[in-house]
């Protein structure tokens, strides 16, 4: 156990999806995996493990923002030992090329400040995803069928942004979306030597301002969680 982690040694497998919301972790579970058991509930921030086509998983809540990924990617690397970590969340698309509904693979994350700025101080580090992660999961959306969008995204702090021109910017640099989690999820990989991806469904639209109608998320995130799981497998 842990501060923020009720599960016991062993419960947690090596390969872990993490939505934010602790609910779509449950849904996850319960939709993909054989046999799945809650193993977290602390603070409500719920983690089920099962197996997936024999492969043993966790599905475990981020909850929202990057301190809050932080919290959780480091108990669950650190404590658990998990190695492949594949964040399965929503995003804003930032292109005119980018469709609600569409999915997007984050090769790269930027972001204005993350919880590990302080090791980094004037060095801004440029964190990626691991690419054999990112190649599976683009072989596997590729075989479903789904619209797929591979590059940069945004990693914000805040989420009632009022920063247009930074905005501006980012669609101007060819940035495909924006949410909370990545960057610092894809820090921490980095730092201690595992694997990460972000796959990230289009559920709004930051020019269009359209957004995806609650009935149908349910399929979308379907296909992002389906994509994930491939992905994390790819080489078995």
């Amino acid at each position: 156990m842990t501060v923020h982690i009720g599960a016991k040694a062993g419960e947690i497998a090596e390969t872990v999806l993490m939505p934010g919301d602790p609910y779509r972790a449950k849904w996850a579970a319960e939709t993909f995996l054989k046999d799945a058991v809650c193993v977290n509930q602390v603070r409500g921030m719920l983690g089920f493990t099962g197996t997936w086509q024999g492969h043993r998983v966790t599905i475990h809540g981020s909850g929202m923002g990057m301190p809050s990924m932080s919290i959780y990617a480091n108990e669950l690397i650190r404590d658990y030992g998990a190695q492949t970590l594949i964040r399965i969340g929503s995003c804003g698309g930032m292109q005119d090329h980018v469709a609600v509904r569409d999915v997007i693979l984050a090769m790269t994350a930027s972001s204005i400040s993350t919880p590990s700025r302080g090791i980094f101080r004037e060095l801004n580090f440029a964190p990626s995803a691991d690419f054999d992660l990112l190649a599976a999961a683009h072989d596997a959306a590729r075989e479903l069928g789904v619209r797929t969008h591979v590059g940069g995204i945004y990693s914000s702090d805040v989420f009632y942004d009022e920063r247009q021109d930074l905005t501006d910017q980012m669609e101007r640099h060819g940035i495909l979306g924006v949410e909370m989690e990545a960057a610092e999820l894809y820090i921490l990989a980095a730092r201690y030597k595992r694997r990460a991806l972000a796959v990230l469904t289009v559920s709004d639209h930051l020019k269009t301002h359209e957004a995806l109608p609650s009935a149908d998320r349910e399929r979308s995130f379907g296909d992002m969680v389906e994509i994930a799981l491939r992905a994390a497998f790819k080489q078995d």
